[in-house]
């Protein structure tokens, strides 16, 4: 089963300039709860465009986990995709959008994401921690960007924010496609 996650915020910057952070890979360790222990190992700086590679590092319940994604597609101010090739998710397509609105800039997150179907974990895992995550993930960007609403302060998060669902099995059957696993030429696998 494929499910979807969708995070929007309106952040008060303009577009270049909100797209420029997510731009910089290394502010995604400071948009990363500190309970990942998340290590960025590609060396800095890293040149981002369709086809750059990024490798992670981090634990997910005490379990230590490499994770490597590609960009595959880049168009700045406007969005880009990155595409888990090797993690702990079966898909996992992370689209970014950047779109001008009144008072700012409308930054959307938008996952389609699937795992190998064990009963309950997802009730009990997957999304849980993707709230966390994702919820964490806002309140750093709104510490960054400040708060788009004087009465909205910059740590608070609502849930109604992050949505996460099923997808439909028509849904399902248009959804990204995770990549194929091909050999790498030293015959280690990818």
């Amino acid at each position: 089963m494929t499910y979807l996650l969708t995070c929007t915020t309106l952040l008060p910057r303009p577009r270049a300039e909100v797209f420029e952070f997510f731009a910089d890979a290394g502010n995604l360790e400071k948009l990363t709860p500190p309970l990942l222990n998340f290590e960025i190992l590609t060396p800095s700086p890293i040149a981002m465009h369709p086809g750059a590679l990024i490798d992670y590092r981090l634990r997910v319940h005490g379990v230590p986990i490499r994770w490597r994604t590609e960009i595959t597609e880049w168009e700045p101010p406007f969005r880009f995709v990155d595409l888990q090739l090797r993690g702990p998710y079966r898909l996992w397509h992370h689209e970014h959008t950047f779109e001008e609105a009144p008072g700012g800039t409308l930054a959307t997150d938008r996952v389609h994401y699937a795992f190998l179907p064990v009963p309950g974990v997802h009730r009990l895992f997957v999304e849980p921690d993707l709230r966390r995550i994702f919820t964490y993930r806002l309140e750093r960007m709104r510490e960054s960007f400040g708060a788009a609403d004087p009465a909205d302060p910059p740590d608070a998060a609502s849930p109604a924010e992050i949505r996460i669902r099923a997808l439909s099995s028509s849904e399902e059957a248009a959804a990204p496609r995770r990549p194929r696993r091909t050999a790498r030429l030293d015959g280690a696998g990818s």
